[in-house]
């Protein structure tokens, strides 16, 4: 084995005193993310899977390079860190599966969440910038992974618009909802 091939991780803490970013030197989940609360929401995930079978694991997001875990107010991170670290990491050199895509029917308790994971990234991240250049953009409708949303002021009828929601609206919904499969626009 390399050096290259060799797989490290390591711990660092957030904000969130429950919850632990455990930060691998390979890319785990590139230009996604997995979010699950709970091991009976798991779906297609085997590494979430996997560390739900941990006691004291009670969340777990998977993006890019790290994952974070969020655990039990009854364990210690002293003494679970050491375990979950050495965890991910063979799980990461063993090349095993992180997550695995089958196509699901969304029930209507899941899409109203991924309907609110959309609204909160227009408002945090999308309609700031398009109020900066006057305009205004709102959430219509989500409908067979089409996304469909309201331009008003100075976005209405501009030609950097649809540039602007294809390059980066659309990206951006697409790689942090993964339900998301194209946004449109209409004039406000």
């Amino acid at each position: 084995m390399t050096l290259d091939e060799i797989v490290t991780v390591y711990s660092e803490a957030t904000p969130n005193p429950e919850s632990m970013k455990f930060v691998s030197n390979r890319m785990i989940l590139p230009n996604d993310s997995i979010d699950f609360r709970s091991k009976d929401k798991v779906k297609n995930a085997p590494l979430a899977e996997a560390l739900f079978d941990f006691p004291y694991v009670k969340g777990v997001f998977i993006m890019n390079n790290f994952v974070s875990i969020t655990k039990s107010e009854d364990y210690e991170w002293f003494d679970v860190i050491p375990t979950l670290k050495k965890y991910i990491q063979d799980y990461l050199q063993d090349g095993k599966e992180i997550v695995t895509k089958v196509e699901v029917e969304l029930t209507e308790e899941e899409e109203s969440e991924v309907v609110k994971k959309i609204k909160q990234l227009l408002n945090d991240h999308v309609k700031p910038a398009v109020e900066m250049d006057g305009g205004a953009i709102s959430f219509k409708s989500f409908q067979d992974g089409v996304v469909n949303v309201v331009m008003k002021g100075s976005c209405s009828g501009c030609p950097s618009s649809t540039m602007t929601l294809k390059a980066g609206i659309e990206n951006l919904l697409k790689r942090m909802v993964p339900e998301v499969e194209a946004v449109e626009a209409e004039a406000g």
